[in-house]
Parts: structure tokens; C-alpha cells; sequence
């Protein structure tokens, strides 16, 4: 259980941080410089790391029995940018909880 817990945490930060760059560096550079290949690039990576991701989540529920509601959470925090950094610590407690 730990190990699905400690993927869904490294897989949450990968795919926090391809949604930065997409928003920060891909958007700015196809809207500012006349680039679209970045976002098509770093679109489609942060497209499979948030497939990736949600599959980890749900490994996690499963095995760790979480409640839906705690897992409704990390999915919309997900959404929002920087979030998953500060719920990396939680997620850390939620892991070493797991027996």
C-alpha cells in the first residue's frame, strides 16, 4: 500500500510540475512568441502524466481504502497550480499512516 501511495505522490509532483511549465513557459511562448509546438510537446506529456495520475489515485483508494471524498480532494487540487506541492505533505502523513 505505501508503494501506491509513495508512486501517486511522485507521479502528483511530475505532473504538477508539466502543468507549470505548460501554463508558464508552452501558453507564454505560443501566444507571445508564435510557438505552438511547445504547448502540443508539453501538452500531450502533461496529458499523460495527469492519466498516469489519476490511475495512481485510484490504485491508491483502492488498496489504502481512502474515502471518496479525501480522494475528490487530491483530484480537484490537482487542478489549481501550486496545490500539489503543499499537499505533498499531507500525502507524505497519509503514507507513513498506511500500515
Amino acid at each position: 500500500m505505501q508503494r501506491s501511495i509513495s508512486f501517486l505522490r511522485h507521479i502528483a509532483l511530475a505532473e504538477a510540475v508539466s502543468y507549470l511549465i505548460l501554463l508558464g513557459i508552452a501558453m507564454p511562448l505560443k501566444y507571445l512568441a508564435g510557438q505552438p509546438l511547445a504547448v502540443k510537446i508539453t501538452g500531450m506529456i502533461h496529458g499523460i502524466l495527469f492519466v498516469v495520475f489519476c490511475v495512481a489515485l485510484l490504485r491508491a483508494m483502492l488498496e489504502a481504502h481512502w474515502p471518496f471524498r479525501r480522494c475528490a480532494l487530491i483530484f480537484i487540487a490537482s487542478f489549481i497550480p501550486l496545490v500539489p506541492f503543499f499537499l505533498d505533505r499531507k500525502l507524505k502523513q497519509w503514507e507513513v499512516a498506511t500500515p
